[in-house]
């Protein structure tokens, strides 16, 4: 049987962070409430220059790079993202196009060429779909290459509460037979639903209501001569379309709905894939990687599923010998649950360190649960750890809804490839931004960039078919 999965992995996070204890007393949140209780230290920051092509074609170059893969072996290379920056034309062929100038003094023009990219959208879940899908069509053929790539830019209106969460980054793998990290299983579970827990539509005015409200806020003596005025000497005063349509990255939103309809598919999914192959979750899986809206979603989400494995497993009674056997007020006792030591320990052995590198970074969205296995990974290698051979389950959530269940083994030649991602050490070397400069880039008021680092984005507008066609460089 042939062993199909992630050969080598890169990533690649903005340089600028804000700390969350900064926005904690900004907006007057208890800080031990976002700290402790969601586990949040840093937020990574998207500079003005950046987005998520930028992100992705950074993540490529150093996957390329670090590994020495030549690019006329590789078949694909698809994209999860809910971050497009474009309707029409797929994010990953931006990136490709930077990743091909890139490589053109080594290995010649279009090297590329060959390649299929395309992008995959499903909210949190896209790159897990283009993982799923890239696994079948390396499995498919023979000596064939993919890379999938997880890029976004995770942005909620200032003040909300999804705010604190916000972060950025992607991560890039690379997907070959006998792969020298994880080896991923041909059983999948699967569970969608359609929901409004979370989406970005696109949002229409009506442009007559929006002229008259402008001319009433500029308090325009004479409106009768200023709107025919308007309208005919401007570009978009003088389109023949009535409505005005804008796209905002900020979503639609409802936590706690949307915690509920995680945990809904993710129970549906875990019994799927049992029900093809049957799963002693519990026992079988010593490390669990979540999708991680927050650092601490993992172990908040999984709490009931774990009492139920417990049941299965026969050892509840380990749990009731610490706290007590459930009495009337369930919510209590499930409080205690929560804090007991075999709940502790269950956490530590199986998630904490999937968590860590979360805290550092915050919600990258699709790329969130590929940097889990990132961080899992990178902890294990330096506390040297032999994990190899271990079944790591993965919990795949995209809002709108779908889950996704799937399992790999930990390969003999992990800690060399982790090892050289330094992928702590990339966070600990990253800026930090203040607070106001914070708020700036929200809300779009910076005119030049904070740090030089990071691939510079140009617009160009130099023509009819170009406007706002996106240009990079200084990669």
């Amino acid at each position: 049987m042939k062993h199909i999965g992630i050969d080598a992995i890169a990533f690649y996070v903005p340089d600028l962070y804000l700390p969350i204890k900064d926005l904690a007393e900004k907006r007057d949140i208890p800080f031990e409430k976002l700290n402790k209780g969601l586990g949040l230290e840093k937020m990574a920051i998207a500079d003005i220059n950046e987005d998520a092509a930028a992100f992705c074609a950074n993540a490529l170059v150093a996957l390329f790079e670090k590994n020495n893969i030549d690019p006329r072996e590789i078949g694909r290379i698809y994209l999860g993202s809910e971050s497009a920056l474009d309707s029409s034309k797929p994010t990953a062929t931006y990136a490709v196009e930077i990743l091909e100038k890139k490589l053109a003094q080594q290995y010649g023009e279009r090297s590329l060429k060959n390649c299929d990219v395309t992008d995959m959208t499903f909210a949190c879940i896209g790159g897990v779909d283009a993982l799923q899908n890239s696994l079948d069509w390396v499995r498919c053929g023979r000596d064939r290459k993919a890379i999938v790539v997880a890029s976004d830019l995770s942005k909620y209106e200032l003040n909300s509460t999804g705010e604190y969460t916000q972060g950025a980054g992607a991560v890039a793998l690379l997907i070959t037979q006998n792969p020298s990290i994880l080896a991923i299983e041909e059983t999948w579970g699967v569970a969608t639903k359609s929901e409004s827990d979370f989406f970005k539509p696109r949002r229409s005015f009506q442009k007559s209501e929006v002229l008259k409200e402008l001319i009433e806020v500029l308090d325009i003596k004479d409106p009768d001569a200023t709107i025919p005025q308007l309208l005919s000497q401007s570009d978009f005063w003088q389109s023949t379309n009535e409505l005005i349509e804008i796209y905002k990255e900020e979503p639609v939103f409802d936590g706690q709905y949307s915690n509920s309809c995680y945990d809904l598919r993710m129970k549906e999914a875990l019994e799927h894939f049992n029900a093809q192959r049957e799963t002693n979750f519990l026992q079988q899986w010593a490390h669990i990687i979540f999708h991680l809206p927050y650092a601490y979603h993992g172990r908040r989400i999984i709490f009931q599923t774990w009492l139920e494995w417990l049941t299965a497993n026969q050892d509840l009674n380990s749990l009731i010998d610490e706290i007590g056997a459930p009495a009337e007020d369930l919510k209590e006792w499930n409080r205690k649950a929560v804090k007991s030591e075999l709940y502790k320990q269950f956490v530590a052995a199986k998630i904490a360190d999937g968590e860590k590198a979360s805290s550092q970074i915050g919600n990258m969205y699709t790329a969130s649960i590929f940097m889990s296995l990132l961080s899992m990974l990178s902890e294990h290698h330096a506390k040297d750890h032999d994990i190899c051979g271990d079944k790591v389950g993965f919990i795949a959530y995209g809002s709108g809804s779908k889950a996704k269940v799937f399992e790999g083994t930990i390969q003999q030649g992990w800690k060399q490839k982790v090892g050289d991602v330094a992928l702590f050490e990339v966070l600990s070397a990253r800026s930090v931004v203040s607070i106001e400069d914070y708020e700036h880039i929200h809300r779009n008021e910076l005119k030049q960039p904070l740090t030089k680092r990071n691939t510079r984005l140009i617009f160009k507008e130099t023509g009819a078919n170009n406007l706002g066609y996106r240009r990079y460089e200084n990669l």
